[in-house]
This record gives C-alpha cells, structure tokens and sequence, in this order.
C-alpha cells in the first residue's frame, strides 16, 4: 500500500474517524504547521494525530495558554526525546482542517507580534509571540505511523491507511453494542445524579456506531487506543461489548460519581 506524508499533531488523547478535534495551537511549531496548512487548497489541509504513549502534552496549559513555567519549545521534536516515533502510539487517525482561524492578539501576545518579529529579524507572524490559532479538524480514516522526520519546523510522519474492514458477525454486534451502550448511558447518568439527554438516535452502520462509542465510553487512553488499533469492525465491537459490560456492572457498585459533566471535553491545547 502506498505510503503519504503527513505533519503529525502528538496529543494525549485518541482521535476516530468522524469525530470532531477542537484545538487551540500556540505551540511555535503547531504554529508554523497550521501557516503551511493554510497556504493549501482547503481540500488538502490534513494532519496526522497520534497518542502520546505516556499520556501527556510536552507543555501542560490551561486549555489555549502556554505554561509560564514551562522551557519553551527546543525544535519539532522536544519533549519526545531521540526517537519520536518511540513517543507515540503508531496507530493514529488523519485530521481534516475544516476552519483554522488566526486569534487576534491578546495582550502580551500577539498585538506586538509583527514589530517583535522584524527586531528579531524573523518574517512577520513567526515570532514567539505571534497569536496563535483555533482549529476545528474532524477525524477521517486511521493510518500506520511508519517513520517521523523531525528536520523541518515540526513533526512530518511517513503513513500508511489503514482501510477499515468489517469482520464476521458486525452487524449483529452492533445491534448489542447498541443495547449495551444505552444501558451504560442510563447507568452512567444516574450515578451522576443526572437526568439522559434526550434519546438520540445511534448510527446503524457499524463502523459508524463502533467509533462513536469508542469515543464517548469514559475509558483511559491505553483502552481507547485499543479500540482504534482493532483489525476489523467487528472485532472493535467485540471488545466494546466487554468495556460497555464490565464497566456498566461497575458503576452499578458505587453510591454515585463524583458530580462532573463526562459529557464535554475541553478543547485540546498543544
């Protein structure tokens, strides 16, 4: 199969075909990778995104601002050591860009960025404290991650698709993973003192179905990417069935949940 390029986005989450990645970039070098993506046709404003294997961001931040604690960025690969490929889980999805807006300046940030930039002599909009941008991205199909190349001013990674294939049995799956996935919602809502949203309808596709409960199970990295690396539909199902089951049984043990919304996650920062 044929191999692409990619820029690689490392976050400490899992992304799915389909589902939707908020991103605040304020990083210098999601920065200059979000100005190359802008300079292409809309249609080809892709990017890799992997798992971090150890689960965390280079820089912890609130969600959009940079840790003031934290060393500033040393290249495309600090913080994933030597061997960036060894940081990552190789299993990833690809992110289309569908809006990537610059934010205006903030104070401190960006309102100075250009005339900071000419006194460092580095091109308007590329200095340290140029603004950053929000991205809205939605996941599309999973790839191999084969080889990271950290010469250039971020993480380009050598992939290959992984076609999704839907396995023996699927369709009957779905149809339990379904059943079991509405019991967990009800449970999960009732441990948390909360009442379930309104029954929204579940894709009947399994692929569909397999990758949105993936994401909204409450499950750690490790399992999430679990469910991304399964070789089939079918498979993927399987083990949802299992989680769904076994956590469902769980819950069903304690008094109540802390009181959180699981429902929302904060946008991603870099």
């Amino acid at each position: 199969m044929t191999s692409v390029r990619l820029p690689l986005f490392p976050l400490n989450s899992v992304l799915f075909p389909g589902l939707v990645l908020p991103l605040n970039v304020f990083e210098a070098r999601y920065r200059a990778m979000m100005r190359d993506l802008l300079a292409l046709p809309e249609d080809e404003r892709r990017f890799g995104v992997v798992a971090i294997r150890d689960g965390r961001e280079v820089a912890p931040s609130a969600p959009g601002l940079p840790d003031s604690t934290a060393m500033p960025a040393g290249g495309p690969g600090a913080g994933f050591g030597p061997d960036p490929i060894s940081a990552f889980h190789t299993v990833g999805c690809v992110a289309d860009a569908a809006t990537i807006r610059e934010k205006s300046g903030a104070p401190g940030t960006g309102l100075a960025s250009d005339e900071n930039a000419e006194a460092e002599g580095t091109a308007p909009g590329t200095g340290p404290d140029a603004p950053g941008y929000e991205v809205l991205a939605t996941g599309t199909t999973r790839f191999k991650l084969l080889s990271v190349d950290a010469s250039g001013p971020y993480l380009m990674g050598e992939v290959e698709e992984l076609p999704e294939v839907e396995g023996e049995g699927a369709g009957a799956l779905a149809s339990g993973v379904t059943r079991a996935f509405r019991t967990y919602q009800k449970r999960l809502a009732w441990a948390n003192e909360r009442t379930l949203a309104g029954g929204q309808d579940l894709p009947d596709e399994p692929s569909v179905l397999s990758y949105l409960v993936a994401a909204a199970a409450v499950l750690d990295i490790p399992a999430k990417q679990h469910l991304l690396e399964a070789p089939d539909t079918a498979a993927r199902l399987t083990r949802e069935l299992e989680l769904l089951r076994q956590e469902t049984a769980v819950i069903g043990k304690l008094p109540s949940l802390p009181a959180v919304d699981l429902t929302r996650h904060p946008t991603s920062p870099n």
